[in-house]
């Protein structure tokens, strides 16, 4: 009987404890420490959407340990939605994509290009796609707008981001497609 008193039941019956503290550990659990210990904290925002969730990020000699919510946030006081609570996946998991593919018209294969190369590949297509839609009058009433291309903004975006975007698609290029998927 004397070897089962260092079990978490018995420490609870014959030490008249209410099981909320050590006495309720197994020795392998007292050995336990969070994956955090040692780790250093960062505050950040979450990057799924527009309400701005706090988290703190954990890692420890240049590698991500955890992420979790910042109890502090008075926007989410620690919680955080299926998106936010896995975006630790979203930068550690081993099929994260980590360069540039560009697949061309016609093809079935992807190749990997540099971010500059895609930027302009973009930045052209974009451009020759309003040359060649632009339409400057309808019924003799200037219009300046191209159909052919539309923006739909991402919902991390602040209300300034997505005013200086408005302004430079619609009135610098003429697109008249250009939404916002946070106002869903």
């Amino acid at each position: 009987m004397a070897g089962f008193r260092g079990l978490p039941l018995f420490a609870q019956i014959f030490g008249r404890k209410d099981g909320t503290g050590t006495e309720a550990m197994s020795p392998r659990t007292r050995q336990l420490s969070a994956r955090t210990t040692g780790s250093q904290t960062t505050r950040s925002v979450c990057p799924y959407c527009a309400v701005g969730c706090g988290q703190l990020v954990h890692h420890r000699d240049g590698e991500l340990v955890a992420i979790e919510g910042d109890p502090e946030s008075p926007i989410n006081q620690g919680t955080l939605c299926p998106k936010g609570a896995a975006s630790l996946e979203l930068l550690t998991h081993p099929a994260r994509l980590t360069q540039v593919l560009y697949r061309a018209p016609h093809t079935r294969a992807w190749e990997v290009v540099s971010t500059s190369w895609a930027m302009d590949r973009i930045a052209q297509l974009v451009w020759e796609s309003r040359a060649r839609t632009f339409v400057k009058e309808v019924a003799g009433e200037r219009v300046g707008h191209s159909s052919a291309v539309a923006h739909l903004g991402g919902a991390t975006l602040d209300d300034e981001e997505n005013y200086l975007l408005k302004k430079l698609f619609t009135a610098g290029l003429g697109l008249v497609s250009v939404s916002n998927q946070a106002r869903i």
